[in-house]
């Protein structure tokens, strides 16, 4: 995830504000025209950067109030504890990673899927230009900076193997999320693990210097990504909130993907670590390059293939990350999600 500045402290504010105002199946507002709204609360992945913007143009547009839906978009502490507080009722719907989505599930977190949007994997190899990597094969000797249990770290031995390198070829150094950038800078790694659409953009900017990717989707292997997700009991209790929702996100997706510069203007003000608009517009640019697969292309952002959900389970049962596979069904709300 983007490494911004320690969330120690944060995480009482932030169980305090989602209790009291997601789960809460009477809060409703009134719009300037007078329509009763539904009061949503949204909990991202984690402090807002390009990736997000369609959920704030989509709020400036109105089209969630179109939906019936006063949102209310919160920051997010990492994948894992949005898919948490999802399945605890703190917040109505969560925007997280897949992986995250698959491991709560099988330790019982009552959560779904309405939808993966990044169906290609941002999860890439980052490096200065200047390093000479330009194939898998170059990073063999080389020091990569990865956070030790997470999603890219234990995926990162399946793209080894799938390019013919063996994992003591490369040399990941456990690095905490918010140093690997400072790593790389300072020449303490040569790499590190991350999402092309985050990490990047935000280390080109600091260092002043072109960064490159080695990109797992490019390079034999894919899986979901981020997405909207919400608990059992909104299924179960409001499932026309939750279809709701899913189009209003699907609609801001795809008005954002028109307007890319006044969807990441929308976005101004969002936090108080938010980077600059350029590299707000890098990010958001290299997450428009990955909403599709190929059975998906062409169709509504948030619209998913059974088949792309398999490979996905598939690659984190591999990986180790997902010990009983469950079917496609425990983790994707079908009937709920956005159609085309």
């Amino acid at each position: 995830m983007t490494p911004r500045r320690s969330l120690t402290g944060l995480v009482p504010l932030l169980l305090v504000a989602a209790t009291a105002c997601g789960g809460d199946d009477s809060a409703t507002s009134t719009s300037d025209s007078g329509k009763q709204l539904d009061k949503v609360t949204l909990t991202l992945n984690w402090y807002p950067y390009g990736e997000h913007a369609p959920f704030y143009y989509g709020k400036q547009r109105k089209i969630f109030e179109k939906h019936g839906i006063d949102l209310d978009i919160q920051a997010g502490q990492g994948s894992q504890k949005t898919v948490q507080a999802t399945g605890a009722g703190q917040t109505d719907f969560g925007w997280a990673d897949t992986p995250a989505v698959l491991a709560g599930v099988e330790s019982g977190v009552p959560v779904k899927s309405l939808g993966v949007y990044l169906q290609t994997t941002p999860a890439s190899v980052q490096f200065f230009a200047d390093q000479g990597i330009e194939k898998p094969a170059d990073l063999k000797g080389v020091t990569v900076a990865g956070t030790t249990g997470d999603a890219l770290s234990r995926t990162f031995p399946a793209f080894l193997k799938a390019n013919g390198l063996a994992e003591s070829d490369v040399k990941v150094q456990n690095t905490d999320p918010a140093g690997k950038i400072a790593a790389v800078i300072s020449g303490k790694t040569d790499a590190l693990l991350g999402y092309a659409s985050d990490q990047g953009p935000i280390m080109r900017d600091k260092a002043k210097k072109d960064v490159s990717y080695l990109r797992f989707s490019e390079h034999g292997l894919n899986f979901f990504s981020n997405g909207l997700i919400t608990g059992e009991r909104t299924l179960t209790g409001r499932k026309d909130l939750a279809a709701r929702m899913a189009k209003a996100v699907s609609e801001s997706w795809a008005a954002a993907e028109k307007a890319p510069g006044p969807a990441v203007a929308a976005m101004d003000g969002a936090s108080d670590q938010l980077p600059p608009e350029k590299v707000l517009s890098e990010q958001f640019k290299t997450t428009l390059t990955l909403l599709h697969t190929d059975t998906t292309e062409g169709r509504a952002p948030g619209v998913n293939d059974e088949a792309d959900w398999q490979q996905t389970i598939d690659v984190f049962k591999d990986a180790g990350m997902v010990k009983k596979p469950k079917p496609v069904a425990d983790y994707w709300a079908s009937d709920t999600a956005v159609k085309d």
